[in-house]
């Protein structure tokens, strides 16, 4: 059953940000348009999404890297060939960012 999780607030990051909940690692990434939520593990090899750098809505991967669209999962370049896992999120009007995990 999905619940949603306080993971911060709007003012804790720039643009990454890495959450953990019950031994799992969220990628929360902020852009112009909204706040947004991966896996944080990129689907080719273990590297964590929420270091690799965002341009234009993407995040590439620091080990590879391989590029995913932070608002869909979506593999954008190789050499991932699997999308990654996203998570719904809200902001409150406090500025607290929730995502529903599962």
């Amino acid at each position: 059953m999905a619940k949603w999780v306080r993971a911060c607030h709007i003012d804790d990051f720039r643009t990454g940000y890495l959450f953990r909940h019950k031994r799992r690692e969220y990628a929360i990434f902020k852009l112009e348009d909204g706040v947004y939520c991966l896996d944080n593990v990129c689907s080719h090899e273990y590297s964590p999404l929420a270091e690799g750098m965002v341009l234009d809505g993407d995040v590439f991967c620091p080990k590879h890297g391989s590029r995913f669209d932070v608002r869909t999962g979506a593999v954008k370049d190789y050499p991932a060939t699997r999308p990654v896992r996203t998570f719904e999120t809200r902001v409150e009007e406090n500025g607290d960012i929730y995502i529903q995990v599962r």
